[in-house]
Parts: structure tokens; C-alpha cells; sequence
């Protein structure tokens, strides 16, 4: 890949990318799993065998447990993470050599497999190479946590333009965004999330540790919208 930036281990990126023509890549809760799946067995530097992973582990109504399947060493450290159903984002640190690389053509390569078996499509599902930034200070890291958790604010109707008009209930929306399941945002705020096998938390700043100052964190970027 040529990119601006070579992915330098130890360092943070923020890495997305969409569904190409912004075409919906997640249409039903299967498809958040399978990602959300991908995400953990992904990250692996020895090839993964989906099938034997369903073949030999639990089903879907044990989700969590699934992501106990033992895998190799990461290829990087995941701090954050939210699934849109255009697009994706993900805080990453790489941890093994070209890891970031390797995991991101490893997820978006079995994704797209699996969602155009399933669909009866051909093609590229995403849209082109993915994008990456590196945040260089650490008030823009603490700014793309919050970002990342805050992109499902949009699928709010009443809030859909909450940047452009400001939040008009902040209650439901702080409701909303603890009820989002495609996020890694209740890894800060539940001690017994799911899905916390995702996210390596020692990887990352200390202010991602505590609950409190994550949705102070978060609370605050929603009063001063205009930051975003």
C-alpha cells in the first residue's frame, strides 16, 4: 500500500473506511457479529479458519463465548472501535511488524467474502484502501476516543444533525450511546461487557481506564459540539 505515512509500531492511528458508493455494509445483527468477530480473530499473525471456529465453538446466541477460541499473537492493539452501517472506525496500535497492515487486509478481505456469499454479489464491498490518520498529540487521541464513540449519535432521528443544531436531549442521547452494542464505548463503562476480549486497554492511555472520566470524556464532546 502507499500511503502518506508508514505505520510505525507503538504509535496510535485512527483507521475507517466506508462501503463503496457509502453502500450499506451492515444490514443485519449477523453482519455486526461476523465483523465484531473479525475484529477479534482477525488479529492474529497465524491464518484463522472461520469455519472451524463455527464448526468447533459456540453459536451465536453465545456470541461472547466464541470470543474465548484461542488465536495466535495480535498484529495490533485495538483501544476503540464503532460500527456504522456505512462504515466503520477503529483506534488501533500496531504491535507486530506491518501488523496494522496485515490485520486490515486480513478483516476486509474475509468481510467481504462472507458478505457477498451471503448476498449473492460480486465486487469490492469497500471503497478503495483504507484510511488512516496519526494523531501526533494527546488532546487529538483523546478527541478521536470520543469521535469513534460518538459517530451513532447520527443514527438518532431527532439528533441526526446534532453537530449543525446541538443535542436536543442529552439524557436520551448519553441512553443511546450506552445502548449501542456495535461500539466498544461499554468496555470503558461496563466492567462486564461482552465483548471485551476486542480491545487491549493496557495498550493505550491511562484516561481510557476509568468509567467516569470516559463519559466525561464523552459528555463533553457533545456540549461543545463545535470542537467536532
Amino acid at each position: 500500500m502507499n500511503r502518506k505515512h508508514a505505520f510505525v509500531p507503538d504509535e496510535y492511528y485512527h483507521v475507517y473506511n466506508r462501503g463503496v458508493d457509502k453502500r450499506t455494509i451492515f444490514i443485519d445483527i449477523h453482519d455486526y457479529h461476523r465483523f465484531m468477530l473479525l475484529l477479534y480473530f482477525c488479529n492474529s499473525t497465524e491464518p484463522v479458519d472461520m469455519q472451524k471456529v463455527f464448526r468447533e465453538g459456540p453459536t451465536f446466541t453465545e456470541f461472547s463465548d466464541i470470543l474465548k477460541f484461542p488465536k495466535a499473537e495480535p498484529l495490533v492493539a485495538i483501544g476503540a472501535w464503532c460500527l456504522m452501517p456505512n462504515h466503520f472506525h477503529i483506534l488501533i496500535k500496531q504491535v507486530a511488524e506491518k501488523g496494522i497492515t496485515k490485520f486490515m487486509q486480513k478483516i476486509t478481505t474475509a468481510y467481504s467474502m462472507y458478505f457477498n456469499q451471503k448476498y449473492n454479489r460480486t465486487g469490492s464491498l469497500f471503497q478503495g484502501k483504507f484510511k488512516s490518520e496519526n494523531p501526533d498529540n494527546d488532546n487529538y487521541l483523546k478527541y478521536l476516543f470520543s469521535y469513534i464513540h460518538l459517530n451513532p449519535v447520527k443514527l438518532i432521528p431527532a439528533e441526526s444533525k446534532w453537530k449543525e443544531n446541538g443535542i436536543k436531549d442529552l439524557i436520551r442521547t448519553q441512553d443511546f450511546l450506552k445502548k449501542y452494542e456495535y461500539s466498544s464505548l461499554n468496555n470503558y463503562i461496563n466492567d462486564n461487557y461482552k465483548y471485551e476480549d476486542i480491545i487491549n486497554k493496557k495498550e493505550f492511555p491511562q484516561y481510557f481506564l476509568n468509567a467516569d472520566e470516559s463519559i466525561k470524556e464523552i459528555v463533553e464532546w457533545l456540549n461543545f459540539n463545535d470542537t467536532l
